[in-house]
């Protein structure tokens, strides 16, 4: 049985994108409720080497656009990377998944031979379209998309598994 990558990609983009902005629109509401600084959960992370909170929500949202772009063969959008508040946040999951539900079925379905080439880390990584999305891009979305929930719940945001999981 084949896999569908439309259904294996954007949907589960879209559900976990927007369920990303309810976990940082409680994160919100839970600064503010606390008077922290509008800056310190942005800023936050789990460990000194590891990426804050914004470059998770920034990883995630690329992972998102690109592997959908790659899959139908389109050109990657190109984003800043300027993200400083949860408003910000917020604008950039927008336009992720505007982007991501723009391009039609048509475009991914039956593309699982796709070759696809991409620059990570100064290195070219070369893949086929089915194993790049279910080998490599899932993988790292959910592990971006699970530290922006860690690093929310690390500092006392009230989330549970349902926030991470978001609506089916």
């Amino acid at each position: 049985m084949s896999i569908d990558l439309y259904q294996a990609s954007v949907p589960v983009f879209v559900q976990q994108l927007q369920a990303m902005k309810g976990v940082l629109a409680k994160a919100e509401a839970h600064a503010t409720a606390r008077k922290i600084q509008p800056d310190v959960l942005p800023n936050a992370r789990l460990f000194p080497d590891m990426f804050t909170l914004v470059r998770q929500v920034q990883i995630a949202s690329d992972f998102a656009k690109g592997c959908t772009a790659r899959l139908a063969g389109r050109e990657v959008p190109k984003w800043e990377d300027t993200e400083k508040t949860f408003a910000e946040l917020q604008v950039r999951l927008d336009k992720s998944i505007d982007f991501v539900q723009s391009v039609p079925a048509a475009e991914i379905v039956g593309q699982e031979g796709r070759e696809v080439s991409l620059v990570a880390g100064g290195q070219t990584m070369n893949f086929v379209a089915q194993p790049y999305l279910l080998s490599f891009v899932l993988p790292n979305f959910f592990f971006h998309a699970s530290m922006v929930y860690a690093i929310l719940r690390s500092n006392g945001v009230e989330i549970g598994k349902r926030d991470f999981v978001g609506q089916a």
